[in-house]
């Protein structure tokens, strides 16, 4: 593929835009950002703090810790932290740099400062608003759709800043996310030329070896990836296990960054450290690693652009058959054997649900990495699903779109249902 193909130049956009660097679980981390805003607007650090939140945002707030907390879950902790001491400039990272001395009086600013916690009725999904007071002023932010994406500022009724939020519709100025198809990735991912790419996949392998290598290290969460490498330790087992415990780390409160990828940690790490597992494990060159992440990146993106930011529908699903691609080409897999790995991938594991980040996740992910090993591994021996096998039908991008259309619609109630499930009084 020419560099100068329109093709060529929008993925290059779409890998920088969407591989960026994110310290803990990306809601709460949305949540201290805007936090962060609102008090740098206000000018002063709040004495009370208002967070109205879509009920994607309080499902996968709830139940995770939030880095540079001592320990603390929830909107409270991710919202104090962010007005206390986070970086405003620092989007994603925006508590990444917290002094020990912010966290030793988290504690002692949460007891004294009123959090309110409300429902945002939205049409988007990935919507929250952040009020901040102090005595007779105060400062409104709100973001929505992605995950630092602000569309309003307010201080004193005084708008600073304003957009509509776009409810699921695409900006203007975003590459365009239609022009990824498997035929494509593929080829690009094969001629690409590395130096235009090297620093967003070094930083990748690098950022999400060493979280996955805490997670192995550190108790966290369930232990999910250390019960895996208790079973065995072969190649396959192996690649699961580092991305599940990565995730362990991630989802229990580690400060160590991961590289993202269609705005999830989660989703990043289960779409590389298969991969970078199984490269060293089959000991091919670093510039195959290179091409494979390429491609397990993109496929990720591929399959979640049908579905949005956040969903009822796991992300590790369309994370895992991204992996199972990138490893079908280490093994020597060509555009054919990738496109039936993808297909497979997602007949099996589609339908696991989202109820928000927390420890499971990590054992989801090892599930979602070995449906798309097993993907690849039935294609290789002569296996596949057809058209007409319930949701697939002939044509890999058919089915993509297939399974997009689940996730974003069919499963609309579903997600209503577990906001539901998971906020009531028990």
């Amino acid at each position: 593929m020419d560099r100068n193909d329109i093709v060529y130049r929008t993925y290059l956009e779409i890998l920088r835009r969407e591989l960026v660097s994110a310290m803990g679980c990306t809601e709460p981390i949305a949540v201290a950002y805007c936090a962060a805003v609102a008090r740098a607007t206000l000018g002063a650090l709040p004495d009370r703090i208002v967070v109205e939140a879509s009920g994607n945002i309080i499902k996968n707030v709830k139940s995770v810790v939030v880095p540079n907390t001592g320990g603390r879950r929830g909107i409270a902790a991710a919202a104090g932290i962010g007005a206390l001491d986070g970086d405003e400039q620092a989007g994603l990272e925006v508590i990444l740099r917290v002094t020990d001395d912010a966290i030793a009086r988290l504690g002692p600013y949460l007891e004294r400062t009123p959090v309110d916690v409300k429902p945002l009725v939205s049409d988007s999904l990935l919507d929250m608003i952040v009020t901040a007071y102090r005595g007779e002023d105060w400062a409104k932010v709100r973001i929505a759709d992605e995950h630092t994406h602000i569309v309003r500022i307010e201080r004193n009724g005084e708008v600073l800043r304003e957009e509509e939020p776009r409810a699921g519709a695409e900006p203007n100025d975003l590459p365009d996310y239609a022009l990824l198809t498997v035929g494509d990735i593929c080829d690009f991912a094969g001629t690409c030329a590395l130096e235009d790419v090297r620093d967003l996949l070094d930083r990748e392998i690098e950022q999400n070896t060493a979280i996955a290598e805490e997670g192995l290290r550190v108790d966290y969460g369930a232990n999910i990836g250390k019960v895996l490498l208790k079973t065995g330790d072969d190649l396959r087992t192996r690649a699961k296990a580092y991305a599940a415990a990565a995730s362990d780390a991630r989802m229990n409160g580690s400060e160590l960054p991961v590289v993202i990828c269609s705005g999830s940690g989660n989703q990043g790490l289960t779409a590389s450290l298969p991969v970078i597992v199984y490269a060293e494990g089959l000991r091919v060159s670093k510039e195959k690693l290179y091409r494979a992440l390429l491609i397990s990146n993109l496929i990720t993106l591929h399959a979640k652009n049908g579905i949005g930011r956040l969903s009822a529908y796991c992300g590790a699903v369309s994370a895992g058959a991204g992996a199972g691609a990138g490893i079908a080409y280490l093994h020597g897999g060509d555009e054919r054997d990738i496109a039936h790995t993808i297909v497979n991938a997602l007949a099996i594991a589609s339908g696991i649900v989202c109820d928000g980040a927390k420890s499971s996740c990590a054992a989801k992910i090892a599930t979602a990495v070995e449906t798309g090993i097993f993907g690849y591994e039935m294609y290789r021996n002569g296996q596949q699903f057809y058209g007409g096998d319930g949701l697939v039908v002939k044509g890999v991008e058919n089915s993509i779109a297939n399974f997009g259309r689940l996730a974003r619609i069919g499963m609309r109630e579903t997600d209503h249902e577990i906001i539901l499930m998971m906020t009531e009084k028990r």
